[in-house]
């Protein structure tokens, strides 16, 4: 079967996005470093990163993308099995693992770039609502109007998100109860 050269060019932005993702170990590579760098980690070249992500933060953005839709797949279980809270205590837990903290920086990093461009990191823009989605599902499931169980999963999302940020920046003023503060929210 022909396929035509923008399939192709997929295919091939798909092998090199697993190959970075391996080299990479589940982390992203550091803001600091060159293309060149994460080139030379993942065994490719800099000019085949450069014409699938266009630069590091497109690289970066790629990964997120990749990565979270993985980690959305792991939580999209939880869901199905559990409540509302369950997932938002699971989302939780699955960011503020030790071994996550550079993906979240490299989150914040790629969000702060998107504020600025949002045209530029188009896929990744679209893949912040996919949350959101599943919270409002399980909200509707748990007899919430869908109006009432989007807004619910929009304010739990932004939560979690901003205590995330403050985690990052803060580590000492995080709160140990923090998805219990998110479920109270929830409940007004």
């Amino acid at each position: 079967m022909i396929t035509s050269s923008g399939e192709r060019r997929g295919d091939a932005r798909d092998r090199l996005l697993v190959r970075l993702l391996d080299a990479f170990e589940g982390d992203l590579p550091s803001p600091e470093v060159s293309l060149r760098e994460v080139a030379a980690r993942a065994e490719t070249s800099h000019a085949l990163l450069r014409y699938h992500f266009g630069s590091l933060p497109g690289v970066l953005a790629a990964m997120l993308t990749e990565q979270r839709s993985r980690d959305n797949e792991a939580l999209v279980t939880t869901a199905r099995q559990g409540t509302f809270d369950d997932l938002v205590a699971a989302i939780w837990r699955a960011y503020t693992r030790p071994e996550q903290l550079a993906r979240v920086r490299g989150f914040f990093h790629v969000v702060g770039l998107a504020a600025y461009s949002p045209g530029d990191f188009g896929e990744f823009v679209e893949s912040l609502g996919d949350l959101t989605t599943t919270l409002a599902s399980l909200a509707e499931r748990e007899g919430r109007d869908p109006e009432d169980a989007l807004s619910l999963a929009t304010v739990t999302v932004a939560a979690i998100r901003g205590l995330l940020l403050q985690h990052v920046l803060t580590p000492a003023a995080h709160s140990q109860d923090v998805v219990a503060l998110i479920l109270r929210m929830s409940r007004c």
